[in-house]
C-alpha cells in the first residue's frame, strides 16, 4: 500500500508525533454535570416522584391508546 512507498525515516517521524489528549468536560460551564439541568439538592423525594410520574406516563400512553382503540373497535362491531 502507500506505507510501503514512504521512506522509513518519515514513517518513524510520524510514529513519534504525539497528539495532545482531548480535554474532557471543557465546555465553559465549570464543573461537569451529566444531567442537562440542575439536580435539586434537598428536594430529592419530590424530584423522584415527579420523574417517576413523567416516565410512567410516557410509557403508559401507547398501551392506553391501544386499549382505547381495541375497545372502540369492539363496540362498533
Amino acid at each position: 500500500m502507500l506505507a510501503h512507498r514512504v521512506p522509513h525515516s518519515l514513517r518513524a517521524q510520524v510514529s513519534r508525533v504525539r497528539v495532545a489528549p482531548h480535554a474532557r468536560f471543557v465546555h465553559g460551564h465549570g464543573e461537569y454535570h451529566h444531567l442537562p439541568f440542575q439536580f435539586p439538592g434537598k428536594k430529592r423525594l419530590a424530584f423522584g416522584i415527579k420523574l417517576t410520574a413523567y416516565l410512567v406516563t410516557g410509557f403508559a400512553i401507547p398501551f392506553a391508546a391501544a386499549k382505547f382503540q381495541l375497545n372502540k373497535s369492539a363496540a362498533g362491531a
